[in-house]
């Protein structure tokens, strides 16, 4: 059963500042700076900008294709904008319906059918954050907010949000600065080292995948040059604007090709994803909204902030960041989920490697095509599986009760910590018994521990643990926070898509009469 509306905030209600909204949050619904506006209209108009809306991202049938034929979809190219969708296929040419693969029970234990859809398909990052970006980013410049011609874009992250933000920000005639710890993967430095105007726009902070505060203290400091412009995924509403939008919109559409081919009385039970900025999990709000589908919250077990209100280390790298997210709707969250980076490190293996592969066709009867997708699969996106599996088991769901999620990233962008899996728990001969074993710990034993079905006191414990980093730490008003308990709040955050697309359609013609 769904949790119901919550519409009341208990502490009472407040009137919310707009000047803080629009500032703080990016809740801007009309023009802020006439000055910064012209000068980003000229930019764009300079170098033959146009902007795609909402409407258009979530339903790029109304994008024509020859604005992008011809166009390398990895390559700096202003075109490429209109690629920021779901409807990509590997090579960037337009598909019917995402790319997605629907799991079956001889891979994941359970009945219900699992059914990922793939983020590598995204342009330029291979990774669904790049709708993030533009997302947080597009809002500040047709608000004028944010000027081209004196600001740098900062990006903080754990690695594939600042890589986003980053070609979001070239494409957009800007500056872009990636703030990340100096731990992530290899291939993230790499890719930034190729695309950054400057080394300098390479901005290392200490330690890993869960030292999210060192990265906001670096900002902080940063934010003290005028010059600099902070574009924080984990408080920037636009990205749950965009992912309602776009990402819900695009799951919707998978299910109901999936229920439509084979699988008619299917009912679309839950929803599970790792909360990395809590972008991602606004998709499952639309999913409520239209399915009473059930939201899975993901971390990792390493650091389960959710579940224990907990600290630590791990290595999925993207998601699980010791905080909780001033965008994320926890009110409205279902059930949270806690996975361990065990999981995700050795199933990377088996899915990549030829006694892997060997394995799970010869034992568990996987065909060329799935084993194909399975190194589709990042390690949020193995997290976001066996989210899925453990939900189908506590809820006890069957054949008729699907479940979505997301494929966050692709293998491509893990080989160098693949490495270091096989060398410290392998030692370099990773073999059939290997395999073997890693399928059967870790698909072939999956349990339902380490998992809250959700109370109200359960959600009111996790929203209360955000004041410590948003109010205390860097400065929230307790109104904006208090507020955030009330589906209300979130519907009048999601009403700022149409007003978005004016507003873009208005700068659009602008930049038109300009060039």
């Amino acid at each position: 059963m769904t949790s119901p509306a919550r519409d009341a905030a208990p502490h009472g209600t407040h009137t919310l500042d707009e000047g803080v909204l629009a500032a703080q949050l990016g809740l801007a619904k009309t023009v802020i700076d006439e000055a910064s506006l012209a000068n980003s209209v000229a930019r764009f108009a300079a170098q033959k900008i146009v902007l795609p809306t909402f409407a258009q991202l979530a339903d790029p049938s109304l994008i024509p294709t020859s604005w992008t034929a011809g166009v390398d979809k990895d390559a700096a190219d202003p075109r490429n904008l209109f690629r920021v969708h779901w409807y990509n296929d590997l090579a960037g040419d337009r598909v019917g319906v995402p790319d997605h693969v629907v799991l079956p029970p001889s891979l994941t234990g359970v009945e219900s059918p699992i059914i990922a859809v793939f983020g590598d398909r995204f342009p330029m990052i291979t990774a669904h954050k790049v709708l993030a970006a533009y997302s947080c980013f597009v809002p500040r410049v047709i608000t004028g907010q944010f000027d081209p011609t004196r600001h740098r874009a900062v990006w903080p992250s754990t690695g594939n949000y600042a890589r986003g933000g980053i070609a979001i920000s070239r494409l957009m005639g800007s500056r872009g600065v990636a703030v990340l710890p100096a731990g992530m993967s290899k291939e993230r430095f790499d890719w930034l080292d190729r695309w950054v105007t400057d080394p300098s726009d390479v901005v290392r902070t200490p330690g890993t995948e869960s030292n999210v505060k060192e990265i906001y203290d670096a900002c902080n400091e940063m934010a003290k040059d005028p010059g600099n412009f902070i574009l924080n995924q984990f408080c920037e509403f636009g990205n749950h604007v965009g992912h309602y939008e776009v990402t819900g919109r695009a799951l919707a559409h998978v299910f109901e090709h999936v229920r439509a081919n084979g699988h008619s009385g299917l009912r679309l039970a839950a929803f599970t994803s790792a909360t990395g900025s809590a972008g991602t999990i606004a998709a499952g709000d639309r999913l409520k909204d239209l399915y009473g589908t059930r939201i899975v919250a993901v971390e990792a077990l390493e650091c389960p902030t959710m579940l224990e209100n907990g600290f630590g280390e791990h290595n999925i790298q993207g998601i699980g960041d010791k905080h909780i997210p001033l965008i994320h709707n926890v009110m409205n969250t279902d059930v949270v989920v806690a996975i361990s980076d065990r999981a995700t490190d050795e199933l990377d293996v088996l899915f990549n490697t030829p006694a892997g592969q060997k394995y799970l066709a010869d034992r568990q009867g996987a065909g060329p095509d799935l084993i194909d997708a399975l190194t589709h699969f990042g390690f949020s996106a193995i997290c976001n599986v066996l989210a899925a599996i453990k939900t189908a088991k506590m809820l006890g769901l069957g054949a008729d009760d699907a479940i979505i999620t997301i494929a966050t990233d692709g293998s491509v962008l893990y080989p160098s910590e693949r490495e270091k899996t096989l060398t410290r728990r392998f030692g370099d001969d990773f073999g059939a018994i290997d395999a073997a074993e890693v399928f059967s710990e870790h698909l072939g034993h999956v349990g339902t521990d380490s998992m809250i079905d959700c109370t109200e006191r359960d959600r009111n414990r996790i929203f209360n643990l955000g004041y410590y980093t948003w109010v205390e730490q860097q400065g929230t008003p307790l109104e904006v926070f208090e507020a955030r308990r009330s589906q209300s709040f979130w519907r009048s955050v999601r009403a700022h898509a149409p007003v978005w697309d004016g507003l873009i359609d208005e700068f659009n013609s602008r930049v038109a009469k300009a060039g």
